[in-house]
């Protein structure tokens, strides 16, 4: 069954990462989970298609149980350096390698990211501390509206978070992971305009 939604998000460098960690804690962000993704980027018209397989595990000397699993994503986004609107739909899979090889061999594989993520989450909003393979780490704060609240809300507590954990205006990023990776000439599979 395909979910629909839309969030508030916000990428920036982050080189010291363990002090940002800090800081969330700080204000009240809650450690939730580790989760390993590799996502492959799919070349299509509009937006951009994702494969997500992720394994999931407790936070580091929290109690809970791994998990594993892989959705189709597709998403819309603004390529800007600030805190931006994303309209997106998810589609969970359940033999994530044969969807790959389908998508794959009649779209191109544009790129792949592989990453660490830990999450912690602060009043519905997802704090992700990535560190992205080949890029190195970065800070994405993700405010999905609904369960944050209503648009102008989530909009409200990204910046203030921003402002929290001291994120500077020349570490927001326009691009995401995939486009960053293809500017270094990362692992792209295929020539198409990468994802993020």
């Amino acid at each position: 069954m395909v979910s629909s939604g839309r969030n508030v998000e916000l990428k920036a460098r982050c080189a010291g990462p363990r002090a940002v960690e800090a800081l969330a804690l700080a204000a009240g962000a809650e450690p939730t989970a580790v989760l390993h993704q590799h996502d492959t980027y799919f070349a299509v018209r509009r937006g951009r298609l994702k494969l997500r397989a992720e394994r999931r595990e407790p936070w580091p000397g929290w109690v809970g149980e791994s998990a594993a699993g892989a959705e189709l994503i597709h998403y819309e986004r603004a390529d800007e350096a600030a805190a931006r609107a994303s309209a997106y739909e998810r589609l969970r899979v359940g033999d994530p390698g044969a969807v790959r090889a389908a998508l794959g061999a009649r779209l191109g594989i544009v790129s792949e990211v592989r990453k660490v993520r830990r999450l912690l989450l602060w009043r519905g909003v997802r704090i992700h501390l990535d560190d992205v393979e080949g890029l190195g780490t970065f800070l994405e704060l993700e405010a999905v509206v609904g369960p944050a609240g209503d648009g102008p809300t989530c909009v409200a507590k990204v910046a203030w978070l921003r402002r929290a954990l001291g994120v500077a205006d020349g570490d927001i990023l326009a691009e995401g992971y995939a486009a960053l990776l293809h500017a270094r000439g990362g692992p792209d599979r295929t020539l198409g305009s990468p994802g993020g």
